[in-house]
């Protein structure tokens, strides 16, 4: 059999690999029951961390068993440890860990509805809020009532080739795994105002329901499993599925009229179902995510009311 060697991959590199190019879907609820007022904008930042209990009690399983799978061998065969390494690289695709960080910008076309563009973390994202309930003044010219209501509809779509986009050439026969998602989101959002129409800020409260749609596969050049006496090569697998998952969170505004620091954190929880991977293998999972983030606002458009 032709010979096949794998040089040492430092555990820690490929460790900061997972976490770099873990893009998520964008979960992070920063916004109130009050939509951007009419003719106005929204610019802002965030920055905070996806924390995934499923991938995250895989960490020391995909760096030990990916090393000591490629380390000093002539030939790889499909073994618990090369199975451990697919289940952990399907997880990170799934809800990966890791700091995230967005731009964004919202902008409110007409009365009680506003739009908005984010890229967060590599991922463009597009979504839409209608505000049913609540005043919808400004704080140069306030409405009647400090308590709102909305609900929106976010989509994101990314692909995911985890080896190829880092160049880790040694690597990538070893698996090949590739993955896309699709992502929707419902907020329901309501909202109390401090000052008239958030003047100073505001306290908001939710719940949200996200739904993923996600293709993955494998397609190993020099992978191998025994079967008996024979010897044969690791047939390739492409998947579909699609999951939902349900959360809530809490957020707040903190500023006054054009400038506002967003604290907020978001918690979901998943039954991401089971997936197959090669060598007839499958695994299933389900978890909680935690998404904490801080971020700065600026509004634009109520300078000259």
């Amino acid at each position: 059999m032709m010979k096949i060697r794998y040089p040492y991959i430092p555990i820690y590199g490929l460790l900061l690999l997972l976490l770099a190019v873990g893009c998520t879907a964008p979960r992070s609820i920063i916004q109130s029951g009050k939509v951007t007022p009419r003719g106005e904008f929204k610019i802002g930042l965030n920055t905070g961390a996806n924390l995934a209990s499923a991938p995250l009690s895989q960490l020391d399983d995909i760096t030990n068993s990916a090393i000591d799978a490629v380390t000093g061998r002539d030939s790889v065969f499909y073994d618990q440890q090369i199975d451990v390494f697919a289940q952990a690289l399907t997880a990170y695709a799934l809800d990966p860990v890791g700091p995230a960080f967005d731009l964004y910008v919202r902008y409110g076309p007409v009365t009680r509805l506003d739009v908005g563009y984010k890229f967060a973390s590599g991922v463009h994202v597009l979504d839409a809020m209608y505000q049913f309930m609540g005043p919808t003044g400004t704080p140069e010219n306030p409405g009647i009532g400090n308590f709102y209501g909305s609900i929106g509809l976010q989509y994101s779509g990314q692909e995911a080739n985890i080896l190829k986009r880092f160049n880790v050439n040694r690597l990538v026969p070893l698996l090949d795994f590739t993955a896309r998602r699709r992502d929707l989101v419902i907020p329901l959002i309501f909202s109390r105002s401090f000052g008239p129409e958030e003047e100073i800020g505001n306290i908001s409260w939710g719940l949200v329901y996200h739904h993923s749609f996600f293709r993955y596969g494998f397609s190993p050049d020099e992978l191998y499993e025994r079967v008996g006496d024979q010897v044969r090569r690791i047939n390739p697998v492409t998947e579909r599925s699609n999951f939902p998952a349900f959360g809530a969170f809490v957020n707040g505004k903190i500023g006054y009229k054009f400038l506002y620091a967003l604290p907020a954190v978001a918690v979901y929880y998943q039954n991401y179902g089971s997936y197959q991977l090669l060598a007839g293998k499958q695994f299933s999972f389900k978890g909680v995510r935690v998404v904490p983030t801080i971020g700065l606002q600026l509004r634009l458009g109520g300078f000259s009311r």
